[in-house]
């Protein structure tokens, strides 16, 4: 392997997208419990809650089988898992070809792809892993719940209860609405087979 080619494999972004994920399984593993190789963690009861600054922010365990924010998605759960695998995969080469642009720009999808991974892992793996569901149909653990001022009209006397991966995926969101205008024209971006020069200032 030549110097360019363990250069482009790491990649700050990578590095960014790897911690992150690694730090969304550990709080998650943490709140669930695991046993694993004879190493045993309790965990939290399903449901139960600890208050960190009073009933304002609160770690409650829950685990939902949708989206992001405890979004359900009913039977379609399947389609959602195979889409989150082909986004991933789509997102990782995406960085790779945005190498040149905007550091905002770049940073917005790498949060963006640690969430999607994060809770991809869930959904595949956490099933099998922890007997409870075949391949593809385990349930995302969340467990950071803010109170809010009630939104009647949505029964929300909360904010809906979520994880470190949902919070990477709306931070990446606002990362790129602000650098909306630094955003590639992606057809040209995927069409093109030579090295992108830089196309703006961090």
């Amino acid at each position: 392997m030549n110097k360019d080619q363990k250069k482009s494999i790491l990649r700050w972004e990578y590095i960014i997208v790897i911690i992150l994920v690694l730090l969304d399984q550990a709080t998650k593993l943490y709140f669930k419990g695991f046993n694993f190789l004879g190493i045993e963690h309790k965990g939290l009861n399903y449901g139960e809650q600890v208050p960190v600054i009073g009933t304002f922010l609160q770690w409650t365990y829950i685990e939902n089988a949708g989206m992001a924010f405890g979004i359900e998605f009913g039977w379609g759960k399947i389609f959602l898992s195979f889409f989150s695998v082909i986004a991933s995969i789509f997102l990782i080469i995406l960085i790779k070809k945005l190498e040149g642009y905007s550091l905002g720009v770049r940073l917005g999808f790498s949060l963006i792809l640690s969430g999607a991974m994060g809770n991809l892992i869930d959904r595949v793996f956490y099933g099998v892993i922890f007997g409870e569901s075949p391949l593809f149909y385990g349930r995302v653990v969340d467990f950071i719940q803010v109170d809010i001022p009630d939104i009647h009209f949505l029964g929300w006397e909360y904010f809906p209860i979520f994880n470190v991966a949902d919070s990477c995926v709306t931070v990446g969101v606002i990362f790129l609405i602000i650098y909306y205008n630094k955003l590639p024209d992606f057809k040209e971006l995927f069409s093109k087979k030579e090295e992108i020069l830089e196309k703006s200032n961090n």
